[in-house]
């Protein structure tokens, strides 16, 4: 009897490109237009350098002068700034018997590839709450003081002195929005946990709705609903949901010199022989304006998750208004 090994169904090459794609296409965060794929952060997750600096122009600023005869303008300048990203590096290694079932498909290498997208998509999830974390998290400075960079971003409900202002509800999620006053059109999606979705759907505050394609979807005040355990939620009961605007998070795709996506091994000496199969992803998963400072960094290679949800490691370079990320801290019960 013929017996079908990874060797025989993985094209290395097909396979990474087809892991990629299928996992932004599983993906909730993609699915909602929280994060989107860029041409120019594929390139730059491809250099070899780890951090990536990206100089703009600020706005202009100032009033405008009257026009008075024989009175010369005074010139203001423009300023700038840079927006910095860090290249994420990931791997993971499966045997052929966590693969068993899907060599026994149609298609084994679809079917594999599926399971590995699957598998992405969730991981990167995680990746980009732990970014969140340390996005609107607080650290402390070298004065002894705290520093809560995004501040300004937080609609922290725990601070209410009732029990009932302190949940979650259609009256706080508009003061949210006003957090970017008259650019909160740009909010166009929103992330949260399980738990916070089941206590706004009991309020009838979650809507169903169907795309072009008849998929349904949540929304809640017409944002799409992303759900995801991953979402804070600490001992004391206080969860954190994010509205996030179009785009509000850059996603690239690095393949950097000496980086190998998708290996395929064999062990010959255990057993009948057992199948490995390795993929790895060197990636940017950046939110626009919010600059890596990487302060607290263990190795050069890439920063760990863990490292990731440090306050001290990220920094807002945009005008606040351009931020299209807001947290809101509160509680369902």
């Amino acid at each position: 009897m013929a017996i079908t090994k990874l060797t025989d169904v993985i094209v290395p090459e097909l396979f990474n490109k087809y892991v990629v794609n299928r996992t932004m296409e599983l993906s909730e965060f993609f699915k909602s237009g929280i994060v989107v794929n860029s041409p120019e952060f594929d390139k730059l997750a491809s250099e070899a350098a780890r951090t990536h600096n990206m100089p703009f122009f600020e706005d202009l600023q100032g009033d405008s002068e009257a026009t008075l005869e024989d009175v010369k303008m005074t010139p203001s300048k423009i300023g700038s700034n840079k927006d910095v990203s860090t290249t994420i590096l990931r791997q993971k290694m499966w045997a052929s018997t966590n693969l068993a079932a899907a060599l026994a498909g149609a298609d084994p290498a679809k079917a594999i590839g599926d399971l590995v997208a699957s598998y992405w998509a969730r991981d990167m999830q995680r990746e980009l709450i732990a970014v969140l974390a340390g996005v609107f998290g607080t650290y402390t400075q070298e004065d002894g003081t705290a520093a809560t960079p995004m501040e300004s971003h937080i609609l922290d409900l725990t601070k209410m002195t009732s029990a009932n202002a302190q949940k979650i509800s259609a009256e706080a999620f508009i003061d949210a929005c006003q957090l970017l006053g008259d650019a909160q059109s740009q909010l166009s999606g929103v992330a949260m946990h399980s738990a916070t979705k089941s206590y706004l759907k009991k309020k009838n505050l979650i809507q169903t709705e169907r795309d072009s394609t008849d998929v349904e979807f949540d929304t809640y005040q017409g944002r799409r609903v992303t759900v995801d355990d991953g979402c804070p939620v600490d001992s004391s009961g206080v969860y954190t949901t994010y509205l996030f605007g179009n785009g509000a998070v850059a996603y690239g795709n690095g393949s950097p010199e000496g980086h190998v996506a998708t290996e395929v091994d064999r062990d010959k000496q255990t057993g009948g022989g057992i199948d490995y199969i390795i993929n790895r992803k060197a990636f940017i998963l950046h939110p626009r304006g919010i600059a890596y400072t990487g302060k607290v960094r263990e190795h050069v290679e890439t920063p760990l998750r863990s490292e990731l949800s440090m306050a001290e490691n990220w920094n807002p370079v945009y005008e606040s208004k351009q931020l299209r990320i807001v947290a809101i801290r509160h509680k369902v019960v």
